[in-house]
């Protein structure tokens, strides 16, 4: 099943620089050879579900394996069984009613 999460991982108990930890987990998404599209406060994964979640369980061992003591995840799921979507898909699909949206939003 395709699915399109929203990944969040917070490693605790080590400052408040986290992007080494970040990297690290971005590197095992895109090692997983997962489409990945980072943003600020996380990244989005499009693929399989079974590779998704392998990849997600990596990013902890990775995470851990740099001496991170606990970590704190939050996974939002996408799937869909009636069309094959793309983030990139939903993202235009808001997109173009802004396009259609008068200025100021109403």
């Amino acid at each position: 099943m395709k699915v399109i999460v929203d990944l969040c991982v917070v490693p605790i108990g080590v400052g408040v620089n986290l992007a080494s930890y970040i990297a690290a987990c971005e590197r095992v998404l895109l090692e997983a050879g997962l489409k990945v599209q980072l943003h600020p406060n996380g990244t989005a994964i499009e693929g399989e579900w079974a590779p998704v979640f392998r990849a997600i369980e990596a990013c902890h061992r990775a995470v851990h394996g740099m001496g991170c003591p606990r970590i704190y995840t939050t996974v939002k799921v996408n799937t869909r069984t009636d069309r094959d979507q793309t983030m990139e898909d939903k993202v235009a699909s808001v997109e173009a009613l802004l396009q259609g949206m008068p200025e100021g939003g109403h």
